[in-house]
């Protein structure tokens, strides 16, 4: 924001120094970028954050100022002569699209004489970079510049049917707008249009078919509220961004916006005459008070570690435009201040007028002891297991487009939930996988610096419910795409779950998923729960972003890991007796997998069992026939009270034989 210092003199004193304003504006929250001269004016570039639109305007500057040196801010006077014409017998205003545009009025000045600005109009403007067109468009630029309000003026001849509607743009329909660039716009945009045509789009840019010319001699004055969601999508749909949408953006004041009519009604009839008609269509003239907000002084004695006097922090509160209930710790926030909702609040602004640098660094401020959420150690943990395999944390929107979120989908075939307006273009599904944007995220890496991208994510997924009435699924998932073989991601998995303390082995099972290779997907469980699915991503899809090579992906559920976890280590007792340690070597079917004989050791063991370790898998169909293989492990007996004798390993071992053949039709080798 540039404020000119002779514009700011308008409205108050301005006894100090240019730098030593800068710097108390810079400490109380409106950080000071740059001062230049120009034309003998010095101007303050101001960074103003997005929660301050009040200071959009040398208004909202001044005010600011007034607060921080206690100085009184003289607002200019408005005195409008109005005709004896009725505005309303002029003009007409419908508006369908209330919530893009909550408040909508007009005001119609007749007989007007367009022709330059006046010299001190024309010199506040060139010093803050706003070029210089003509007494009408300047005054609207002005006023904009002065308190905030954007502002625009229509050709009164221009407007077909003598009629404004505000209303949705339909499809396929088109303006040129006052850059003379024709945009393609659509049904979710606002237009300002009269009985044929749009002629402005709203909050945005006017339209060049009612744009103000020499000839021009009948105006109608637009002042409005336009929603920021609105307008900000319309921006950048259209890539089209100005003072105004910047403005609206950040929310107006919807009191100032009669304030900022009546202002730029004046300038224009001092400047070009003309008569102003009678009264203003308002389209939405109530307005709601604010709700008051409590400060308790105990409250801001404790958070800011000070003690500040009632009377200094009343003076500093109703100073900033807050209105003061007299006999109650209750103020009412101003109209222009939408950021002031809450008791914090308030104490913010008591700390940032009052100084920061009264707060001593050794305030005594009660420090509360807090921990880490469970969750958030257990996000350290996977994060940390991720980053050390080698895989690069990735943040992908949640929001992606239908045939990206159709290419794999492990969790539900249900199609995906859609939001009513994309927030991304042509990306209006909620994801229900995160494995698709990180596959998309591998190819873009591929393509532009040929990186092999291992890449992980921890997100929502979004699962829609199993019937119509049913509330959808929202719930973490870790997502996983890596280059490398499947084994080695299985690995990863399983140390995953082991440095969770997750106590049951992870052991998996084949299903088909769409999007998945054939034969090569399987669902993670850890004991009876499901974790998740892993498998080998389907050629058809590598080809969308033209990868090499095979590529692994995975997706697991967080909340059903978290349910597993053990997040605190719980201690062991560690035998002081030998172990006794065998190895068998079972003939089995090629479908027996090696977590089903496993679970059979253990499960035949018990307690006395230490350890059960694979060591090989041999094929010989020659001598054990097709679809059989051999699985050599190794089995650790160990006691925890006393020594395990030869014949009690034996008995244990024939345990194990015995299972092992019962329940899998394993051959011992002998």
């Amino acid at each position: 924001m540039l404020v000119s210092w002779k514009w700011l003199s308008r409205y108050l004193d301005l006894p100090m120094k240019h730098e030593d304003l800068a710097l108390r504006l810079s400490l109380s929250g409106l950080n000071h970028e740059e001062t230049t001269v120009v034309d003998g004016d010095v101007v303050i570039d101001l960074e103003v954050t997005s929660n301050r639109g009040d200071c959009l305007g040398h208004l909202g500057v001044a005010r600011e100022i007034g607060v921080l040196y206690d100085l009184p801010v003289k607002t200019p006077e408005i005195e409008l002569p109005e005709s004896g014409m009725d505005v309303a017998s002029l003009l007409s205003v419908e508006n369908h699209f209330l919530d893009a545009c909550p408040r909508y009025t007009a005001r119609v000045i007749q007989g007007i004489e367009v022709g330059p600005s006046p010299a001190w109009m024309a010199d506040s403007l060139r010093s803050i970079g706003i070029g210089v067109v003509n007494n009408v468009v300047d005054a609207t630029n002005y006023v904009m510049m002065e308190c905030g309000q954007p502002l625009h003026a229509f050709d009164y001849s221009k407007l077909a049917g003598k009629k404004v509607v505000v209303r949705p743009a339909t499809p396929g329909e088109t303006i040129e707008a006052i850059d003379h660039r024709s945009y393609a716009l659509d049904e979710s945009m606002c237009v300002i249009a009269d009985a044929a045509q749009a002629n402005a789009v709203a909050g945005v840019m006017g339209g060049a078919v009612s744009e103000v010319e020499e000839s021009t001699t009948d105006l109608v004055i637009e002042a409005a509220i336009f929603t920021p969601l609105s307008v900000r999508r319309t921006a950048r749909k259209l890539k089209l961004h100005s003072p105004s949408s910047y403005r609206f953006e950040r929310r107006v004041d919807p009191v100032g916006v009669d304030w900022a009519s009546r202002r730029v009604c004046q300038l224009i009839l001092e400047s070009g005459g003309g008569k102003l008609a009678s009264g203003v269509i308002d389209t939405a003239a109530a307005i709601l008070p604010r709700p008051s907000v409590v400060l308790r002084l105990s409250e801001l004695e404790r958070i800011l570690g000070i003690q500040v006097e009632r009377s200094e922090v009343e003076r500093i509160l109703v100073s900033l435009g807050c209105e003061s209930k007299a006999g109650t710790d209750r103020y009412v926030p101003p109209s222009w201040r939408h950021d002031l909702t809450r008791e914090a609040d308030l104490i913010e602004e008591v700390a940032r007028i009052h100084g920061y640098d009264k707060i001593p660094e050794d305030a005594p401020i009660p420090v509360a002891p807090s921990s880490k959420r469970e969750f958030d150690v257990a996000m350290e943990g996977v994060r940390s297991v991720m980053i050390t395999a080698g895989i690069s944390e990735a943040m992908t929107p949640s929001l992606v487009t239908q045939s990206l979120d159709a290419l794999v989908s492990p969790w539900t075939d249900r199609p995906p939930l859609r939001t009513e307006t994309p927030m991304l273009k042509g990306a209006r599904c909620l994801r229900r996988s995160l494995i698709p944007s990180l596959l998309e995220g591998r190819g873009n890496n591929w393509a532009l610096a040929s990186i092999h991208a291992d890449l992980f994510e921890i997100a929502h997924v979004y699962l829609p419910g199993k019937t119509a009435d049913s509330l959808p699924d929202e719930h973490y998932s870790l997502g996983l795409v890596s280059g490398r073989d499947y084994l080695e991601v299985k690995g990863v998995i399983e140390t995953l779950c082991r440095r969770m303390g997750v106590a049951d082995s992870v052991r998996v099972e084949a299903v088909e998923r769409s999007g998945m290779a054939k034969g090569a997907t399987v669902a993670v469980h850890c004991g009876t729960r499901q974790l998740g699915y892993l498998g080998i991503v389907d050629s058809k899809v590598l080809k969308t972003w033209k990868l090499a090579g095979p590529v692994v992906a995975a997706e697991l559920s967080l909340v059903t890991l978290l349910e597993l976890a053990h997040l605190v280590p719980q201690q062991q007792s560690v035998s002081v007796f030998p172990s006794v340690q065998r190895d068998l070597n079972f003939i089995v079917a090629e479908s027996v997998r090696w977590s089903e004989l496993e679970q059979v050791v253990r499960s035949a063991v018990g307690k006395e069992l230490a350890a059960v370790d694979y060591r090989e898998t041999y094929r010989d169909p020659k001598k054990d026939g097709a679809n059989r293989k051999r699985i050599l492990l190794s089995v650790e007996l160990q006691r925890h009270d006393g020594t395990l004798s030869g014949d009690q390993a034996d008995e244990l071992i024939q345990q194990v034989i015995g299972a092992c053949g019962k329940k899998l039709s394993a051959e011992l080798l002998s």
